[in-house]
């Protein structure tokens, strides 16, 4: 029975093979689904915990009930957040190698041209973009352990492991999060849960903490990739006649991004530039990739609409937290105007 199966997998398209053993790519995929995860539940503590802190410094009622629907609906898990987790984990396991490395090295340019361009407007900026890179988050963990893990011995079991401490840190973070959002305000009142109080005095600290683990991440990622791309040229001249267009292309596309982002901050916004992003990399592939890549990038508009979807509750807290310091600005300028000519009539 066995050998009647196998029989057939030689007839298989070469594009829907993978690139390792099917088990290790599950884990890979499991992992970086945990990952992504991970980086989710701590976005919404980091939301909750600044939209409590802003409606406890106001005064006024209608600024708090401004603040509750950004993490009201992100207080449930439930049958759609499995269904997410286990959508990205094949996502993840089944794009190869290749076109993960090139959605890391895409993000971590766009992430640096955004660092450098983002100028005051960083802080909310540098939020919307933790949003954005879950799937390159995804695909940043993948592309990291097949290259840490390619050549060992007992590669699944080290896989395995991996995939077991991801689980354990995607439940805690899951946890935590329902912790907070039901139980932050009693706990943080009365001085009872330690969690609570330790995110009460040092929570402003846990996004930069994050942003930190993402740049470790990355930067480890990067060096994965282009390792992984470089083995796929049999010469110098071809790994130059495919780095070419494809800086060129992706340092245009960037500066196209962000001052489209800057325009117009919103989730639509932002779904239309994973569009713009990976249709460029579809065009890109059309010419010096194979077909293979093709049918990947397509499974990667999936996967990145599998993580920004059920992510609007974030982008739209990033979208008004960009939107309200325009005004409280604009109304500090204000009263600098209405004080200065009464100085000045005094005098």
């Amino acid at each position: 029975m066995l050998s009647l199966i196998t029989s057939f997998l030689p007839s298989l398209p070469v594009w829907l093979t993978l690139d390792a053993n099917p088990l290790d790519s599950l884990l890979q995929g499991l992992v970086g689904a945990c990952g992504i995860s991970v980086l989710c539940n701590l976005l919404r503590v980091h939301v909750f915990l600044e939209a409590e802190s802003s409606s406890n410094k106001s005064s006024s009622k209608e600024t708090s009930m401004q603040k509750k629907p950004r993490h009201q609906a992100s207080a449930k898990i439930g049958l759609s957040g499995t269904l997410q987790f286990l959508f990205l984990s094949v996502m993840l396991a089944v794009v190869g190698s290749r076109v993960a490395s090139l959605v890391v090295l895409e993000f971590s340019l766009r992430a640096v041209s955004a660092w450098v361009t983002a100028g005051p407007d960083s802080s909310w900026f540098l939020q919307q973009l933790l949003v954005q890179c879950q799937f390159s988050l995804g695909c940043a963990l993948s592309c990291s352990l097949h290259f840490l893990h390619e050549g060992a011995p007992q590669r699944w079991l080290c896989l395995l492991l991996a995939a077991g401490l991801s689980w354990f840190l995607a439940s805690q973070t899951g946890r935590l999060r329902l912790h907070v959002i039901a139980l932050y305000k009693l706990h943080s009142s009365q001085r009872y849960c330690g969690v609570c109080i330790a995110l009460l005095t040092s929570g402003c600290s846990l996004l930069p903490h994050l942003i930190r683990a993402l740049m470790l991440s990355f930067a480890v990622a990067a060096i994965s990739a282009i390792s992984i791309i470089n083995k796929h040229f049999l010469s110098a001249t071809e790994a130059l006649r495919f780095w070419t267009p494809l800086t060129i292309c992706y340092t245009l596309l960037v500066v196209y991004m962000q001052e489209e982002q800057h325009r117009q901050p919103s989730g639509q916004a932002v779904i239309n530039t994973v569009v713009v992003r990976l249709g460029g990399l579809t065009v890109l592939m059309l010419t010096v990739g194979r077909w293979a890549d093709v049918l990947h990038i397509l499974l990667c508009f999936l996967g990145e609409a599998g993580c920004l979807i059920p992510s609007r509750d974030l982008l739209d807290a990033t979208t008004q937290d960009m939107e309200e310091v325009p005004r409280h600005s604009q109304g500090s300028e204000n009263r600098r105007r209405h004080l200065t000519p009464g100085k000045d009539h005094q005098s």
